[in-house]
């Protein structure tokens, strides 16, 4: 396997070696039931071990009985309160067509649309796993754009995306130092995608301007002393002007000074009825010689602007516009000036305040005096005149507004005049369906129909599951029944048909329809969740939990850790029940249990004294043991339970955000290390934080930059740690290898816990690995072993004992299927279901049968995982199925839907060229392509890629191998 730097050097850190969706979950069991492994009495039992001696206090067993008995006041849960939530995004039922389509577009459209596309890639994005995709959806639209509107609006989200409102210190319009998000920079219209990524103009120096000041009084006190040849008469004041100067200012002024009129006769004219001031008025003198405006305090500025658009002073307009947008700088002058703006016509100085007020989201959200400008139809209409109502504007509001109060009347504005703002197709299935769900929010059941069903008509077929539901909370169950059941005659049906269907179905129909959803997408909570209620209800708590486990094993959820926890209480297992509790809250603080009933930390309160005390030394070393075993669920138990004693501790938000990210709950993540970088007490330590905010976000060459300077205070772990990863990242040619090598060496020799040097070690492995140190990485990965680093077991060894010490199985089996013969290795490969977003053991599969030459199945075993995980290696890999059987049309849409998800990706570039070129000029009859790239090699230093033959008739790899050369299947060389 060839391996790569970039997906092996952060393991335990912010990605810990995937940022992906493994999960490494305590799995508990009461009696009647497992829960992949775990037991009840190793639940206890884990959760008070520990190397040395504790100090714990034994809770009073009268109080344990006056407790338990509150612990549930409102029972148990029941089936018919669990129902699935409808999806926000857009959802397609062929998703790779969708994406195919997309790239399609994104590659023909002219260069001024692609911001248009990127935006709709960016929205269908958002219904993802992976908030980089999106993310760079994002970037990319703002590169590509043109006007200024589009410009703010689209940093304001980049900005957004990073939270740093919470950031303690920082100001809305403090600039990144990159065109891309620089205030400044998106006040300029014009098309410049190269230029985005180079630093901005911010920062000119204070001689240059204190010059220009200079210059302009100069100017001024010059010219003041000519004598004019017509004056302008304000009341009593008389202001010399030069005629010719006045008319070039505009046409009406060239008519009123030089036409038929009688003012052009007259060498003095009454303007006092203009609305001008005699200060006003001598400025408009001065900049029609000057054409500046620079010394002029901004009341002047407003009244040329107001005098410009009634004399039609095209430029003296422009200019007042831009200098009094380059003065909007806070909320105060942006409240003060955008009335003035929307009046005026003044596009830039309306961009300025926009802008303000986007970068202060959320909190300018809950503002009625800046929420008055855009929530009624009439505030929208007004935008629009000068030119700032759009639909990503409105897009941009429309979603903070959902994420902070669902049911809000503003909520429901924003939705209108987005839907208003909708001209393509897919806009309007976006925002009508998004308006349905929070009507269903809302109880206002008949709207919701209506408005699901706009966007059905729009050609969003997902929005007939909200018609269906809208139909069922009315009381019409079997027409909601039928609903569904049209929508799975007319279309492949996938996971989330058979959910829905389920809610209108009883007994076993329900149980069935369940089972399918389960089969075609392993993913949805709902099922499992509804499955382990049913088996509490028939008192198989144990098999209850078993069954909850299911999908904890992989992906952790909120309302999942809940229930589970539920059950717990109910057992009286109560460590474990407020282990679950503490999780959950870690990935939402404001979480509300039993069905929005209680605060969840008021059940913490309940719980505390039923469960062993331990002092903040005992947290420490439970911290050690649970994150050395791989249960990162226990982990972030333990850490919310230290932060209670101690909040502002940034080394423990910092390892909370770790574990977050390891369990792929990256909203969840950022907010803790926002509040690491926020809780830091040092400077270098603060500028680590912010470099991997800054990573995390895409922000790749910012995030090296902070680490440099970090590292230029004081050489710290973090910082170098940072710094190696940063440039893996970015470069993986043998010198940066060696520079990370050296990156790495430089961490380890600073101070840090057994923990972070276990993940430096194994990072270090897997470096020289790739550099064909062989030695040098089974040292690191043995050094990693030996101070409990368990993850080690990636580079160094895949042994069985390996398997029994992690929590989840499925990486170590995965791992352990390499070193088998294919027999063996598909039986344990079976193991891997344990994770099913783990696309390995279904390429493997795939492999397997193509080797047989059963090429339809191996197809339909990656279509499989696609429907629910559409993935960039599944999608290369069954387009160079596909093509191997000269299906070019289904190889080149694959390949158009991988591109779309990465379009760098080289192997899928090379693979779509070439079955273009032979689509067009090879006849029918001609052999395939080789898929020389549709498998990767395991680089053990001895196994090279080299052209495919054919041996027997069967497609073969071979390999060169120190002792010579023989020919391997498909299957022996698929990584993980």
């Amino acid at each position: 396997m060839q391996h790569n730097i970039f997906s092996t050097m952060r393991s335990l850190n912010i990605m810990d070696g995937c940022k992906g969706t493994q999960v490494y979950a305590l799995n508990p069991a009461g009696p009647g039931g497992g829960g992949g492994g775990g037991s009840g009495d190793h639940l206890m039992a884990n959760s008070i071990t520990s190397k040395g001696n504790r100090t714990c206090q034994a809770p009073n067993q009268a109080a344990i009985n006056a407790i338990a008995d509150s612990l549930l006041p409102y029972g148990l849960p029941l089936t018919d309160l669990l129902e699935p939530k409808i999806d926000q995004c857009l959802k397609s039922v062929d998703f790779v067509e969708t994406l195919a389509d997309l790239y399609r577009r994104i590659e023909s459209c002219p260069q001024f649309e692609k911001s248009k596309i990127y935006l709709e890639q960016f929205a269908i994005f958002r219904g993802l796993y992976d908030p980089k995709l999106f993310r760079r959806s994002l970037r990319s639209a703002r590169q590509h754009a043109v006007d200024v509107h589009t410009k703010v609006v689209l940093a304001a989200m980049l900005r957004y995306e990073r939270r740093e409102d919470e950031l303690i210190g920082t100001s809305a319009m403090d600039c990144s130092g990159r065109n891309f998000e620089c205030p400044k920079a998106t006040l300029v219209s014009g098309y410049d995608p190269e230029s985005i990524h180079d630093q901005c103009m911010c920062s000119r120096s204070s001689r240059g301007e204190a010059d220009n000041e200079f210059d302009m009084e100069d100017e001024e006190c010059s010219t003041s002393e000519e004598e004019g040849d017509m004056s302008f008469c304000i009341g009593d004041d008389e202001i010399r002007c030069t005629r010719y100067n006045i008319a070039s200012l505009s046409r009406p002024f060239r008519a009123m000074l030089y036409g038929s009129f009688t003012e052009s006769r007259r060498e003095m004219i009454n303007f006092s009825k203009n609305g001008i001031s005699v200060e006003g008025m001598k400025a408009v003198e001065i900049f029609s010689r000057t054409k500046r405006l620079d010394s002029f305090e901004p009341q002047i500025v407003l009244e040329l602007l107001s005098l410009a658009n009634k004399f039609c002073c095209d430029e003296m307009k422009s200019a007042s516009d831009a200098h009094l947008a380059s003065l909007v700088c806070d909320m105060e002058c942006a409240m003060m000036l955008i009335d003035y703006g929307l009046e005026e016509n003044a596009y830039l100085l309306v961009a300025a305040c926009l802008q303000v007020f986007l970068r202060e989201l959320p909190s300018s959200l809950h503002t009625p005096h800046i929420m008055r400008h855009f929530c009624s139809s009439e505030a929208r209409e007004k935008l629009a005149m000068v030119g700032h109502a759009s639909f990503v504007f409105y897009y941009f509001l429309s979603q903070i507004a959902m994420e902070e109060d669902m049911k809000s009347n503003t909520t429901v504005m924003l939705l209108e005049r987005l839907g208003e703002c909708a001209s393509e197709n897919w806009q309007k299935q976006l925002a009508f369906h998004q308006l349905g769900v929070v009507m269903l929010e809302r109880k206002e059941y008949k709207d919701a129909s209506r408005w699901f069903g706009a966007a059905a008509e729009a050609g969003h077929i997902y929005s007939l599951v909200g018609v269906a539901r809208a139909k069922y909370k009315r009381g019409h169950m079997y027409s909601a029944y039928k609903q569904m059941n049209s929508l799975l005659s007319n279309y492949t049906p996938v996971g989330w048909m058979h959910q829905e269907r389920s809610l209108y179905c009883i007994g076993k129909e329900k149980m069935m329809d369940l089972s399918s959803a389960t089969e075609l997408d392993p993913t949805l909570s709902y099922p499992y969740k509804f499955r382990a209620v049913t088996l509490l209800e028939e008192k198989k708590i144990g098999a209850a939990i078993s069954e909850i486990n299911k999908i904890l094993a992989f992906k952790v959820s909120p309302d999942c850790l809940e229930l589970r926890a539920w059950f717990l209480i109910a057992l009286e297992v109560y460590e474990g029940g407020l282990r679950d509790v503490r999780a959950l809250l870690t990935l939402d603080p404001n979480y509300m249990m039993f069905h929005g009933k209680m605060q969840g930390d008021h059940l913490v309160e309940l719980l505390q004294p039923l469960v062993q005390k331990y002092s903040q030394a005992d947290c420490w070393m439970q911290l050690y043991d649970r994150w050395s075993s791989v249960d990162d669920i226990g982990s972030l138990a333990v850490v919310h339970h230290m932060l209670a004693n101690d909040p502002g501790k940034s080394l423990l938000r910092f390892r909370q955000s770790l574990l977050l990210l390891r369990l792929n709950c990256q909203k969840s993540a950022m907010r803790s290390l926002r509040l690491a970088r926020n809780y830091s007490n040092t400077e270098h330590e603060r500028l680590v934080y912010e470099g991997w905010i800054l990573y995390d976000t895409g922000h790749r060459e910012e995030a090296l930059a902070k680490a440099e300077q970090s590292i230029l205070l004081q050489r710290s772990f973090e910082a170098f740690f940072l710094k190696a990863y940063a440039l893996a990242d970015t470069s993986l040619d043998q010198e940066s290898s060696m520079y990370v090598i050296q990156l790495l060496q430089e961490a380890l020799r600073c101070p840090s816990d057994g923990l972070r040097k276990g993940q430096a070690l194994n990072n270090l492995g897997s470096v020289y690995v790739d550099c064909d140190k062989l030695d040098l990485a089974a040292d690191c990965y043995t050094n990693a072993l030996n101070i409990k680093h368990t993850r080690a077991h990636q580079g160094l060894a895949r042994m069985t004992k390996l398997i029994e010490k992690a929590r989840n199985n499925a990486s170590a089996y995965e791992k352990r299927s390499e070193y088998c013969d294919r027999d063996m290795a598909k039986v344990i490969l079976v193991w891997l279901r344990l994770d099913p977003l783990r696309t390995y053991p279904y390429r493997y599969r795939a492999a397997v049968l193509m080797d047989d030459h059963k090429e339809k199945e191996a197809i339909a075993e990656l279509t499989k995982a696609i429907a629910f995980k559409p993935d960039l290696q599944l999608l290369y890999l069954r387009a160079a199925f596909h093509e191997s059987m000269n299906d070019y049309i289904a190889t080149i849409r694959d390949c158009e839907a991988a591109l779309c998800l990465d379009p760098g990706h080289a192997d899928t570039v090379e693979l779509y060229n070439k079955t273009k070129e032979r689509q067009f000029s090879t006849k029918p009859s001609d052999p395939p392509i080789l898929l020389r790239n549709a498998v990767f090699f395991f680089d053990s230093s001895a196994m090279l890629s080299l052209p495919l033959p054919k041996l027997n008739g069967q497609l073969q790899f071979t390999t060169s191998l120190p002792y010579g050369t023989h020919f391997l299947p498909i299957s022996s060389h698929l990584p993980p």
